[in-house]
């Protein structure tokens, strides 16, 4: 059974609709209101506050905490700088990724990595023989994410963080509010201007209400994970178990995706340290992948036009949809969409979709399946870059 995060007495409250759902363990809010919209919206206009606390955290710490982590992830680790953050996958032997998550370096002999899976024991594999040790803060430490164009004139309102104004993006600084120690990340899931705070358990009361108080007059709203679904695939973010499916969890060798496959080749430093995956990613480079994670748009025209088949308009606004829907050429299945939703803002349904990759080139057009008054039809889109919503504020 789900247990509350450090932030549940506030978030109950505030949970109108009592719709939750199981996050890592932990009950988190899929809706505060009786619609997601407003706290879009919130997201996109004004600021809105996530409890991310069931992400999984991760301290390895020693004087070869940093060989560790090159050994676990495929960046090149010897160039994050202190204060710097690394966004990276992780691979099995094979080249398939495991997880996702973020690298942060605390010191030289201390990094943290968040995942989005459990990975302690995966971690301390990779890790041993090394003078180092994987330690799980999971349960000690709380995370919230303040995010949309307005989180930095709220944190600005709270003080208590040096060099806030010109914290880089994915950069971390050290703070207070209210008297409880805080990390602050320039990092986010939502695509827009964005900061994550991480506190003592203990303090997340005191720094919640704190930041509920500085956000009043800039229409600060808590936001859960319906609106930060669509959020998400507006910044063309991966779900993982939605997206790509763990390798340590795929029940089959072709559910396994690389890094190749999910768009991430860049987090790949094949010059790099000796990495777990490295040879098999070595010859996957020389090969090319076989698959590619693209993503696909719909013209409002063409979803007015296979409504209006059944004398109906276009219903596809709301919340995003995890259902997989094949992709067609023809008669041909060359994939699958994995992520849908309506953006609000870009007025355009977009996906996150996995094709074969000589159906992958920007502006190629393909089917996709819909169902409409319980009919399988097929709509045209568009193979089109990610992110699909990337604004300008985001890193400035």
């Amino acid at each position: 059974m789900p247990i509350p995060t450090p932030f549940h007495s506030r978030t109950s409250e505030l949970n109108q609709t009592k719709e939750w759902r199981e996050w890592s363990g932990y009950w988190s809010a899929a809706t505060y209101q009786h619609t997601h919209e407003r706290e879009y919206f919130a997201i996109r206009n004004s600021a809105a506050l996530i409890d991310v606390s069931p992400l999984f955290k991760y301290d390895i710490v020693g004087p070869q905490a940093a060989a560790v982590v090159d050994r676990i992830v495929p960046r090149d680790i010897t160039r994050c700088r202190i204060g710097q953050i690394l966004y990276s996958p992780w691979c099995d032997d094979d080249g398939k990724v495991v997880d996702d998550g973020t690298v942060w370096r605390l010191a030289e002999d201390r990094f943290r990595v968040t995942a989005a899976d459990a990975s302690l024991r995966w971690f301390q594999d990779c890790g041993a023989g090394f003078e180092a040790e994987v330690v799980d803060v999971s349960h000690s430490i709380a995370a919230l994410a303040l995010q949309g164009p307005n989180a930095r004139k709220i944190l600005l309102e709270l003080g208590g963080a040096e060099g806030l104004i010109d914290l880089p993006y994915y950069h971390l600084t050290q703070g207070e509010i209210g008297g409880a120690a805080v990390t602050i990340t320039r990092t986010g899931y939502t695509g827009d201007l964005g900061y994550e705070l991480w506190m003592d358990s203990a303090d997340a009361l005191e720094v919640w209400d704190r930041i509920v108080l500085a956000g009043a007059d800039y229409g600060l709203l808590p936001a859960g994970l319906a609106a930060l679904d669509v959020a998400r695939i507006e910044a063309g973010l991966l779900l993982i178990e939605v997206d790509y499916i763990s390798s340590l969890k795929a029940l089959t060798e072709s559910r396994k995706s690389s890094p190749f496959e999910l768009g991430l080749g860049w987090t790949v430093a094949l010059d790099a340290g000796e990495f777990v995956g490295r040879r098999a990613l070595l010859d996957q480079a020389a090969r090319g992948s076989e698959w590619s994670l693209v993503g696909l748009e719909v013209a409002w025209s063409d979803l007015d036009r296979l409504y209006a088949a059944f004398d109906l308009a276009p219903q596809v606004a709301g919340r995003a949809s995890r259902d997989p829907a094949p992709v067609y050429v023809g008669q041909r299945q060359i994939g699958q969409a994995t992520s849908m939703t309506f953006s609000p803002m870009l007025k355009t349904y977009l996906a996150l979709a996995t094709l074969e990759r000589g159906y992958a080139d920007l502006g190629q057009t393909v089917e996709l399946e819909m169902t409409v008054e319980y009919q399988r039809t097929r709509v045209p889109a568009r193979v089109s870059r990610k992110p699909f919503y990337d604004p300008p504020h985001k890193r400035s």
